[in-house]
């Protein structure tokens, strides 16, 4: 191979891998928090950090000039929930935290469906008319009782949703907006200046997560009724050891019932957030990336035999240059090639295969060093309380789960994984590191002092932890099996059902947990699925306690018995979410199928 293309590999798996604070392990877990004073030390701030970063953060078409004054936070006013008669039990999203509601495309409050995903798409001849492709469409089904389901109405929104007492919330790309749920009437609108991460409802009040781009401040996150909203820049926080700005991230707390903001909260950030919610605060983890710069340099100052001493030092008066990521990574290519061309074909081999084989030994040792994810940790009250970093990359939320004031935290770090246990300041006191090696998380599932984790390249190690002492957290067990999952899904008290594939088919496990030391699968099931939206969204799942069945959507909508081991009780044509009323089973798809769960016969049927 060509020496430049064996560089170009080097430098690209480099970048891949996000770098923070090689020099200064001291310092890896005491960053400091600081606001901005002024507008001028916020473009500063974002200014170095574009060079930082060698990217451009742009300032987005809705926000032209700041507004000198925010809205003042209102006081709120407390609903009595309506109970709906002769209904008993009422089917929740499946969550990650109980009592914590997230939002998505199926949401029931035992009288009523509420359906996100249904498109009218107006034809004649067979040939789609305007407007086309899609209008984005809610449907209002009137459920219960199951022999009266019928279609009530028809919104013209799309969006996740979330139901708090007689309010129906949206979440769509760029706005909120609510109605009641008696007679559809629209209650509050908020548009939204930046994206929509996700959201959560707790106890009467919507966080809602908000990323933007901006170059100045004050920011205008969002504009409730028409009003704009503003954050001044001293409610825009840092981390005052510079990292990367690709976006502004703000949490916004919001009350449910009336749609008035109470407080929120900025701060500067970066792509690839993963967002935890525990009752007692929000965190949002990202990658915290440095500049791959400086690991050529150790890579380097570690290898000077292989490179000339001109090599270093021109390495080390780049790195403190004034220029851009992208601008230095020419340079250092630039370098590469000067090097190589005063090699003869001999040399360049040895150059290519020495570089190659050396610098897999340099990510070995460094990984942790190299790769980081930074924890932002944020109280209900939308203060933030503390921030730290962990060594490697977060899978998803189920990655982090806060249990007894402390975070547990599984990331894979290069070829291996690690768990941490960090305490309320987020500072790390207790971990396990490099189980799994060759392998990265698939899957992860904190129950109490239980952590069960699912690693995967060839075969599904399935993994459980003893985290009764958070100082010293220790491997339980281990079972290999093939396959993998990816969702991990207490049923009951020592079973725990995981979600997956194998062989190209969608794969259910039963894991009896009973023995910590010696996990056992004791049944599985193989579906002529291809996929499942489970694999990736744990909100497709649900559970009904009661009868010892559980959804599992695919192209077919398939509900499992777990009583005594899994076994297929009943199949629809169509099914993307289900939900349960009583004793009611009802499966969501291009029609609505009703199922008494007692004797599992059909009771009702609503074409979409």
């Amino acid at each position: 191979m060509k020496p430049l293309v064996i560089f170009a590999m080097l430098v690209i798996a480099l970048s891949a891998f996000l770098v923070l604070q090689l020099a200064h392990e001291k310092e890896l877990f005491e960053t400091k928090i600081a606001s901005f004073s002024s507008p001028e030390e916020f473009r500063d701030y974002i200014s170095r950090a574009e060079i930082y970063a060698g990217r451009s953060v742009g300032l987005p078409a809705t926000v032209s000039t700041p507004i000198p004054t925010p809205i003042p936070a209102p006081a709120v006013g407390v609903g009595i929930l309506e109970k709906v008669e002769e209904v008993e039990r009422v089917s929740q999203t499946n969550v990650q935290v109980f009592g914590i509601d997230e939002p998505d495309i199926v949401k029931t409050d035992g009288k009523n469906i509420y359906i996100s995903r249904f498109h009218r798409v107006p034809t004649f001849l067979g040939k789609i008319v305007p407007p086309y492709p899609y209008e984005p469409k809610a449907l209002v089904v009137k459920a219960f009782p199951p022999k009266e389901i019928e279609k009530i109405k028809e919104l013209n929104i799309s969006g996740d949703m979330i139901v708090y007492e007689k309010i129906l919330v949206f979440l769509s790309r760029d706005k909120l907006r609510a109605f009641s749920t008696e007679d559809f009437k629209e209650k509050y609108k908020i548009e939204l200046n930046g994206s929509v991460i996700t959201a959560r409802l707790y106890e009467g009040k919507i966080y809602l997560i908000i990323s933007q781009f901006s170059e100045i401040c004050p920011i205008i996150p969002l504009n409730v009724n028409g009003a704009p909203y503003v954050v001044e820049c001293r409610g825009i926080y840092y981390p005052t050891k510079p990292i990367p700005v690709e976006s502004v991230y703000t949490v916004v707390k919001i009350s449910a019932n009336t749609g008035e903001i109470e407080d929120s909260i900025s701060f500067v950030g970066n792509y690839d957030s993963v967002i935890y919610m525990s009752k007692n605060a929000v965190y949002v983890a990202y990658y915290s990336p440095e500049s791959y710069a400086e690991v050529m340099l150790k890579f380097v100052s570690e290898n000077m035999d292989l490179f000339p001493s001109w090599f270093r030092e021109k390495l080390q008066k780049l790195i403190n240059y004034d220029l851009s990521e992208q601008a230095k990574q020419v340079e250092i290519w630039d370098l590469m090639r000067r090097l190589t061309l005063t090699m003869d074909p001999e040399e360049r081999l040895v150059f290519e295969n020495e570089i190659s084989n050396r610098y897999n030994e340099f990510m070995e040792k460094y990984a942790r060093e190299i790769e980081k994810t930074a924890i932002w940790k944020i109280s209900l009250e939308m203060e933030i309380v503390a921030n730290g970093e962990v060594p490697g990359r977060l899978l998803n939320q189920f990655s982090m789960d806060e249990y007894k004031g402390d975070l547990r935290v599984a990331v894979t770090v290069g070829n291996a994984n690690d768990l941490y246990v960090l305490d309320p300041q987020l500072k790390i006191f207790g971990y396990i590191k490099g189980f799994g090696e060759t392998e990265r998380i698939y899957a992860v599932r904190f129950i109490a002092d239980k952590g069960y984790i699912v690693t995967f390249r060839q075969i599904d190690p399935f993994f459980v932890v003893d985290l009764s002492d958070p100082t010293n957290p220790r491997m339980a067990g281990e079972l290999k099996i093939p396959g993998y999952s990816s969702y991990l899904h207490p049923l009951k008290e020592n079973l725990i059902l995981g979600i997956g594939m194998e062989d190209g088919n969608v794969k259910l496990s039963l894991f009896d947990v009973s023995d910590p030391k010696n996990p056992r699968e004791v049944d599985k099931y193989l579906l002529k699925e291809h996929w499942s939206e489970v694999i990736s969204n744990h909100r497709a799942f649900l559970q009904d306690e009661k009868h010892g069945i559980f959804f599992l959507p695919a192209s077919s909508g398939y509900v499992f018995s777990y009583k005594d081991g899994l076994k297929l009780i009943k199949a629809t044509e169509t099914g993307f979410r289900a939900v349960f009323i009583n004793d009611y089973l009802y499966i969501i798809g291009s029609k609505i199928v009703v199922f008494d769960e007692v004797k599992w016969e059909k009771v009702a049927e609503l074409e979409l």
